[in-house]
């Protein structure tokens, strides 16, 4: 395979500054050719710059480029897991029962929140994701940030990673950094490839089929096509509920094993095309036009209803029971019991239904009055229609589109000759369309269907920019770069109302049946609607080379929203060439991020554990009155200051730079604690108008309510040599990471803190051999993780300091032909198990109290080893 590599010099010509920076021109990482040597080519990078694109080492902040050849050297296909491996500050979980979190998996770059790291695709803001991951694991509890998953590897030439605060370059999401996805741009060639995997276990069965291909778009133009379509099946890492075992003892019929399934979802039909065109139509200018369609369906489970103790379904919880008859109630001589949730059918009331009563911890099947209304067809209760109990099944339709239009070149009359302009717009849209299958809406007692569809989230925004930037000398090094832009920027979040059934609540809502659809109830018709927010901006950014050996840049950005109001952000660089091989770098700037317009408006009811039960809890809007009274108030822009120090050392083929960084995040957006309702409470939120509040057992809502100091080191070393009769390159890359919550109060609570501080692994590191001969290319990464807290179902009581770990991952290349290689490699190759469930090392919680078998904060995932087969025609 062969890929075209662009000048510099045009690359460096047609750079300008946009307000996402441009990242159309950065040079391919490495040139190939079946079967012959590869030489190092110096990398080029756009982003974190206005001025002409710098190589890596120029650059006064730290950037990395992963080139799309070393992209596709991975067993998976979601871009997340391939960014993993070639990114260790970024952290990727799988998140099993997870609501939403499980159809858009957030990401974490340097310890921070998914939405705290902007995306651009080819320099350009990427749209965030409709979805919002209410069950985000701690440090994405509330995070809503664009779908990266919906990138293939195949469209891509690189991918430049800016590990610097940089709001004040490119505006709000950027607190932790920037990545840059940049798009082929070849006019000819291409590949088609099919690649079948499956993990160790002998599930996760993936089949993916993916092709390029560049196209002349006229003679001064290029058109580049990209597909994926990839189907997975899902995997388990379950054992039996050691309650869905006792009911099969007892002889009830129909229990599932297991019951509860911990893995990773189905992923069926998930198509994505991308296109980026180009057209030359003068010698200084240009259009440029780049989109995507992708669409997939994911499925996955819920957690299992029990069939005695799921309140507002078969049994609620009663207080305790004078069972002493003492007259007096004492935690110490009574017992706590539940009530058989029974509904008598007739319409008089004298169906002969009796009350059943029983202790918790007592089997319901062997109570007095159970066989009587089992037989009784005038009573009715779900043991009847669903004796082994239940587990919901959750999915999604997740649709994503985008289209940027632009033009761009040099002014080449007037005051502003030789300046550089960039003008576009873009349009983004993500849809996910929610799905129950296997629930109930317990309020229809037996007239309730077991599919429902919830509703939908629409995340619309629209993006338009003008860029200009210009030399100027003053008799320094080399010429002063000024550039300056405006943007304007809408943003509207959408709710779909879902089906009556899925929401309504039933005859049997006054008996204590639970209303809408169970585990994921329908959005309401009141809670449905748009929400929109417009901002713009001004930036100015100047780059001064003081002498040949000392650079500063200076960058300075005011937005205006029509909600919260104004901010001002700044950022100062510097670069300083010490000796030929030894520089220094460094950065101070401000920052922030804004509240999502979702964030703000979104209400919702969720079914999770509360300690070890599982319950209903309302996430309401901010401003709510019944979140005002828990303290909660209108969402204010999270505020950061950040600053970097490192240095670059590059001799031969030796190439080093290590940074440290530390960003203080004041007012952190996030979802505050489940909090339980009192009487007086409900009281309230039925005064409001809220319907159903009987079913609520907690509430949630966002809030600025904690801030942090993230601190850290990267460092990154390639060495390259002729070894083994071939080439070889070795490429360590090392993070440790420390998030400190600073200041937090009850509505964030204690166990947030400790996910936020610890569940991400301090300590993460990877080496990588590739090997490179005549006919075969090849190579062996090492994985580090650093100890981690391990946490099972967002629970306290089950949360452990688990081990360092280590993984290998393998590749082997064979060129069969000039046009045909074959590939065979595997992703933990050594099948390294995640941390187990293990109640000694907890508190006394049985380890499979939910089914589990692994602590699912697992830095590598809980599925093992993954092997891979892959066949790739070049032309």
């Amino acid at each position: 395979m062969k890929l075209q590599l662009n000048a510099i010099s045009r690359a460096i010509t047609y750079a300008i500054a946009s307000t996402a920076s441009v990242g159309l021109f950065s040079t391919t990482v490495m040139a190939e050719e079946s079967g012959a040597k590869k030489e190092k080519i110096e990398k080029i990078a756009v982003v974190g710059s206005r001025a002409a694109p710098r190589s890596v080492g120029d650059s006064p902040v730290p950037v990395d480029i992963i080139g799309g050849e070393e992209l596709s050297k991975a067993g998976g296909d979601d871009m997340l897991e391939l960014l993993k491996g070639s990114v260790p500050s970024l952290n990727v979980h799988q998140n099993p029962i997870s609501d939403a979190a499980s159809l858009v998996r957030p990401a974490n770059l340097r310890g921070l929140p998914a939405d705290s790291t902007l995306i651009l695709l080819n320099g350009k803001r990427r749209h965030r994701s409709s979805v919002i991951a209410f069950l985000g694991g701690g440090i994405n509890d509330g995070a809503q940030g664009p779908d990266i998953s919906v990138i293939p590897s195949i469209a891509l030439k690189q991918v430049e990673v800016l590990r610097d605060g940089a709001a004040a370059q490119y505006g709000s999401d950027a607190i932790a950094g920037v990545i840059n996805f940049v798009l082929k741009d070849a006019s000819e060639g291409g590949s088609f490839s099919v690649k079948q995997g499956q993990f160790f276990e002998g599930d996760g069965d993936t089949t993916t089929f993916e092709g390029n291909v560049g196209l002349p778009f006229s003679d001064d133009g290029f058109a580049n096509l990209s597909f994926q379509y990839k189907n997975a099946d899902p995997t388990s890492r379950s054992v039996q509920r050691p309650d869905a075992q006792k009911f099969t003892e007892l002889g009830i019929e129909g229990v599932r094993n297991p019951a509860q399934v911990w893995g990773a979802p189905e992923i069926k039909d998930d198509i994505t095309l991308f296109g980026n065109v180009g057209l030359d139509l003068s010698n200084s200018s240009q259009f440029y036009m780049f989109g995507n369609y992708s669409e997939r369906d994911v499925e996955g489970g819920f957690y299992y209803r029990n069939p005695e103790t799921r309140p507002g379904v078969y049994a609620n919880p009663l207080k305790l029971v004078d069972t002493n008859n003492d007259g007096v109630i004492n935690d110490k001589d009574d017992d706590s019991h539940r009530q058989w949730l029974v509904a008598d059918l007739t319409s008089d009331g004298t169906g002969g239904c009796p009350e059943v009563i029983f202790p918790i911890g007592e089997h319901l099947v062997n109570q007095p009055g159970y066989q009587d209304v089992m037989n009784n067809q005038n009573c009715f209760a779900f043991n009847k229609m669903l004796p082994a109990g239940f587990t919901p099944t959750f999915g999604g339709n997740i649709t994503d589109t985008s289209l940027t239009i632009g033009t761009k070149g040099e002014i080449e009359d007037g005051f502003m000759k030789g300046a550089y302009y960039d003008l576009s717009g873009s349009v983004g849209r993500n849809e996910s369309r929610y799905f129950m299958t296997n629930t109930i809406n317990a309020s229809l007692g037996p007239d309730t269907p077991m599919e429902f569809s919830p509703g939908k989230y629409i995340q619309l925004e629209k993006n338009f920019n003008a860029d200009i930037s210009k030399g100027y000398d003053f008799d320094l090094a080399y010429d002063v770069n000024v550039a300056a832009g405006l943007e304007w920027h809408e943003e509207t979040f959408e709710v779909i109302a879902g089906d009556e059934a899925s929401f309504i609540a039933g005859p049997l809502t006054s008996l204590g049946f639970g209303i809408g659809s169970n585990g994921f109830p329908g959005f309401k018709p009141s809670a449905a609607g748009e929400f929109t927010r417009r901002n713009y901006a001004a930036y100015v950014d100047v780059e001064t080379p003081f002498t040949e050996e000392f650079l500063m840049g200076w960058a300075l950005r005011f937005e205006d929203y029509d909600s919260f109001g104004s901010t001002t952000n700044y950022k100062v660089t510097a670069q300083f060439q010490a000796t030929d091989d030894l520089s220094f770098r460094g950065s101070v700037s401000t920052g922030f991020r804004a509240p999502t317009v979702g964030q703000a408006n979104v209400s919702n009811v969720q079914t999770n554990l509360s300690s070890g039960v599982l319950v209903d809890s309302a996430l309401l809007p901010p401003t709510n009155p019944v979140s005002q009274i828990l303290g909660g108030s209108e969402l204010q822009p999270e505020e950061s200051d950040s600053y970097t120090f490192g240095a670059v050392y590059q001799s031969g083929d030796l190439f080093m730079t290590i940074d440290y960084y530390n960003i203080q995040v004041e007012d952190r957006i996030s979802q505050s604690d489940k909090i339980d309702l009192t009487a007086a409470q409900k009281a309230a939120l039925k005064a409001d108008g809220v319907p159903n509040v009987d079913s609520i057992a907690q509430v949630s809502f966002f809030t600025n309510d904690f801030d942090t100091t993230t601190q850290g080191v990267d460092v990154v070393a390639n060495y390259s040599m002729d070894m083994l009769g071939g080439y070889s390159t070795f490429a360590f890359a090392y993070n440790w990471n420390e998030t400190e919550v600073d200041k937090f109060s009850a509505i964030t609570g204690d166990f947030k803190v400790k996910r936020l501080e610890k569940d991400l692994p301090q300590h993460r590191a990877t080496l990588t051999w590739t090997q490179q001969w005549e006919d075969f290319t090849g190579f062996v990464r090492y994985n580090y993780f650093g100890e981690y807290q391990g946490v099972h179902v967002d629970y306290d009581a089950t949360a452990i300091m688990a081990d360092p770990s280590v993984t290998f991952d393998a590749e082997l290349t064979y060129f069969a032909t000039e046009n045909i290689s074959l590939t065979l490699g595997a992703n933990n190759i050594f099948d390294q198990e995640a941390e187990k469930l293990d109640f000694q090392k907890g508190t006394g919680i049985p380890n499979n109290n939910w089914g589990g078998k692994y602590y699912e904060t697992s830095p590598y995932g809980i599925n093992g080893g993954f092997y891979y087969v892959k066949a790739t025609y070049t032309f």
